[in-house]
């Protein structure tokens, strides 16, 4: 027979599994340990099991001034090229964490990231990526996002001084960098970028990063390595994302290459 925390967990899991057609939609709070104790579910340990257990599946996330709360099921897009767009930022003023937003049908708000600056010495892989000596200094451009009280992930732009000095880049206020966001800065600049290169790793969540990002025990995250280039392949960033893993589907929609053909064609 099972334990009782056992059959508990597995009650309020059926109720979360039902998503909006159950007791405990997505983004609702369980009740208060006590209060399924005053129920007669439990003692306060079989709950704090119960509780720990839904945790460990993914189906709650548990913070102090938050309580348990079931976990948002459906995840952001995170789209791959359509997020880069030049019409969206160029044109507009859609940057690239908004165009997600607005492709999973969610709302946003612009301060909803936050950022600091800060001109460092650059790191061995930052320096790598912009092909600059040891000791050379680049603006750090760390930035939370959150979708409403949750954040989702973390990017890092790395840049080098003569391309910003001066640009709302290294303007910490919250949210995007002005209209059109960073790319806008640049492109206004004479930094038009032109194409970039993307890599993803999946890999344990660091203690700091389970704190930042709110993750529930055992979560991973997607880091991200991004290179901007402009057409003259001149590196105008370097960016470093940490995900939360489950909180994104990574979306990629792109015609397929035929190199057999631009070979004939030359």
């Amino acid at each position: 027979m099972a334990p009782k925390w056992r059959v508990l967990a597995d009650k309020l899991a059926e109720e979360i599994r039902l998503g909006e057609q159950g007791k405990y939609p997505p983004g609702a709070q369980l009740p208060q340990i006590r209060e399924l104790v005053e129920d007669g579910e439990g003692s306060k340990s079989t709950v704090h099991q119960a509780y720990k257990a839904l945790e460990a599946e993914g189906l709650v996330t548990s913070s102090r001034g938050h309580g348990t709360v079931v976990r948002q099921r459906v995840p952001l897009k995170r789209l791959g090229v359509a997020r880069y767009d030049k019409a969206k930022w160029r044109d507009g003023d859609e940057v690239a964490f908004i165009a997600d937003r607005v492709a999973s049908g969610r709302s946003y708000r612009r301060n909803e990231q936050t950022q600091t600056v800060s001109r460092i010495e650059a790191p061995p892989l930052v320096a790598a990526a912009h092909g600059l000596p040891d000791g050379a200094e680049v603006y750090a451009r760390a930035r939370v996002v959150k979708e409403g009280d949750q954040p989702t992930h973390t990017l890092t732009s790395y840049y080098r001084p003569e391309h910003v000095e001066g640009t709302r880049i290294v303007d910490p206020t919250p949210g995007p960098a002005g209209r059109g966001g960073g790319f806008k800065v640049l492109y206004d600049a004479g930094y038009e970028i032109d194409h970039m290169k993307e890599q993803i790793f999946a890999r344990p969540a660091s203690s700091d990063e389970v704190k930042l990002l709110q993750l529930p025990p055992g979560e991973p995250v997607v880091e991200l390595h991004r290179t901007t280039y402009t057409a003259s392949d001149t590196v105008v960033e370097f960016a470093i994302g940490v995900h939360a893993a489950s909180r994104f589907a990574w979306e990629y929609d792109f015609e397929v290459p035929d190199s057999a053909k631009r070979e004939k064609g030359q």
